[in-house]
């Protein structure tokens, strides 16, 4: 393995929060966070968001709120 280097690491951190990396790629980004603060805050910053994130997804919306927004939409499909 070798130090991908922040700029690298930056560029590739969504991708390496979703594991959506080749294993090399991933295992690289990972020793550098590691080893550089500025880039495992960063990390720290992507986890917390993608969960927080993923916890509202799996929110329902209130009943009333869900029809106003399909009148919505439906009144816009009829204009287009």
């Amino acid at each position: 393995m070798t130090d991908c280097g922040c700029e690298k690491a930056k560029k590739d951190l969504e991708e390496y929060l979703h594991n959506e990396l080749r294993k090399e790629d991933a295992a690289d980004i990972r020793e550098h966070m590691a080893n550089c603060s500025d880039c495992e805050s960063e990390l720290h910053v992507g986890e917390v968001l993608t969960d927080v994130v993923q916890r509202a997804c799996k929110e329902t919306a209130p009943e009333d709120l869900r029809t106003q927004v399909l009148q919505v939409l439906r009144g816009m499909q009829k204009t287009h």
